[in-house]
């Protein structure tokens, strides 16, 4: 690779620093460690061609175009994230991925029948989560982090409200939702 090539796989990685809050490479391979996947495997729950996904991991591209597949990504992460900490199994995580390979992002407020409580209501959680992911579509967490920390000392509610809900972990913003309805 001569310098030109490694000045802009630096500046892609950069950017997806900026934009998902790590450069895709590390991110890619947490998911792939985490969920016990392969790339392919993983390209084929983004729903993104295998040479695509080296591309983004490599830094030869530094964005990801389709809103519906960063939306993937985020859902995966939450996935990981739940097995991690136990409240998925192995089993479930597998039918949860086919679950997030079918769908199709787009609207990011839609609703799924296995995400309302008994009077057909969203669940907290899938509202919180549809609140980040809104949020995250249009910016990078630092990004949100930083708009905070610029309207903390004249709006501060809104600024709490983006630091939990735009750049934390859901579980954070759930937790927050439920101490202030009581």
């Amino acid at each position: 690779m001569d310098a030109a090539q490694q000045e802009a796989t630096a500046r892609a990685r950069e950017l997806q620093r900026n934009w998902y809050g790590e450069p895709l490479g590390a991110l890619f391979r947490k998911l792939i460690d985490d969920l016990g996947l392969n790339q392919a495997r993983l390209a084929a729950v983004l729903g993104l061609s295998a040479p695509m996904l080296s591309q983004l991991m490599s830094g030869q591209r530094a964005k990801i175009g389709n809103p519906a597949v960063v939306q993937r990504v985020q859902l995966l992460q939450e996935l990981a994230a739940q097995v991690a900490d136990g409240s998925v199994s192995a089993a479930e995580a597998t039918d949860r991925m086919d679950e997030i390979k079918k769908s199709q992002g787009g609207s990011v407020l839609s609703n799924t029948t296995h995400t309302t409580n008994s009077s057909g209501a969203p669940t907290v959680k899938r509202v919180v989560r549809e609140i980040q992911s809104l949020l995250r579509s249009v910016a990078a967490a630092g990004d949100i982090i930083e708009a905070a920390e610029t309207l903390a000392p004249s709006h501060p509610e809104l600024a709490e409200f983006l630091r939990v809900y735009g750049a934390g972990r859901t579980s954070d913003a759930v937790a927050h939702y439920q101490s202030h309805q009581n």
